[in-house]
């Protein structure tokens, strides 16, 4: 196999290949992962064959010495993975309050002086419904009126306060 002899790969493949997804997948846990390191391994053996020294061990030690430190190294590679994705998912982006609070007075007074330009009825409508959380139904039996009174009201109430405060359609 060291001289590139491809007959010889297939015969270490055909020993090698079960043992390796065998450890691997002890290792990394995950199939898909587990068969990709497995290729990636074997990969490895036909390439650095040459590189294998009978007198430092068997080649099935060399070929699972690779496969083990391969799974290994991968699950350290998807671990710090994870963890710069947490640390990114978790940056603080800092908070201001005041501006936060000014911000949300300013609506506040926007949304106040918009409903301020709507007719007594239509605000009256809008408020029971918005403000009180009552339904149609509820709205027109507490002002005495139809609901579909209230639908009309409530709809052009809805068209001024969009145009009052300026969102696009």
């Amino acid at each position: 196999m060291a001289r590139g002899d491809a007959a010889a790969f297939d015969a270490v493949y055909t020993r090698v290949a079960a043992p390796v997804f065998g450890i691997v997948s002890r290792v990394v846990r995950d199939p898909a992962q587990s068969e990709e390191v497995t290729q990636e391994v074997l990969l490895e053996v036909w390439r650095t064959a040459a590189r294998f020294d009978a007198a430092r061990g068997s080649a099935m030690t060399w070929v699972m010495t690779m496969a083990h430190r391969r799974a290994v190294d991968r699950v350290r590679a998807s671990a710090k993975q994870s963890e710069r994705e947490r640390r990114t998912a978790a940056a603080q982006i800092p908070f201001d309050e005041v501006a936060e609070a000014a911000e949300a007075s300013l609506d506040r007074e926007r949304v106040r002086r918009c409903l301020d330009s709507l007719t007594e009825i239509q605000r009256e409508s809008v408020v029971l419904a918005y403000y009180r959380g009552y339904t149609y139904g509820e709205v027109a039996s507490l002002l005495s009126v139809p609901a579909g009174t209230v639908k009309t009201r409530m709809r052009d109430a809805l068209i001024r306060l969009r145009d009052c405060l300026g969102v696009a359609r």
